[in-house]
């Protein structure tokens, strides 16, 4: 994703509307949800409809994906990858009636591999 996983828009969604998307935190969700995940909160507009949305990584899915892209697991990384889920969950509708979504490793995967650095690639 190359533009700011801090404020971007998304779209259009299946209805044509396109959406202001808000980075808003990031934090481990054993504090919160005894989860072993790092959950990733936005929030989206269009018009008049304000939702949250919430990516979570799980750390299993996240170390393994780190590993096999050579990509150590920074804040930026994550907040990267949850928001390219984020951007394909507008732009598809799948998944976009919910508030939580738990991505598996095989979507860590492929948005990890679209993170890696040009020199990793070139190698």
């Amino acid at each position: 994703m190359a533009e700011s996983y801090r404020s971007f828009i998304a779209g259009p969604d299946p209805f044509g509307a396109n959406w202001e998307v808000d980075f808003r935190w990031a934090q481990n969700a054993i504090s919160i949800r005894h989860a072993d995940t790092v959950d990733v909160k936005f929030e989206i507009t269009s018009g008049d409809i304000h939702e949250e949305k919430i990516v979570a990584l799980p750390l299993p899915a996240l170390s393994r994906a780190s590993r096999e892209t050579d990509h150590p697991v920074t804040d930026p990384w994550c907040h990267r990858i949850a928001a390219a889920h984020l951007k394909k969950m507008i732009e598809t509708g799948e998944d976009i009636e919910k508030t939580l979504v738990t991505l598996d490793f095989d979507a860590i995967r492929a948005y990890a591999e679209t993170q890696r650095p040009a020199e990793i690639e070139s190698h």
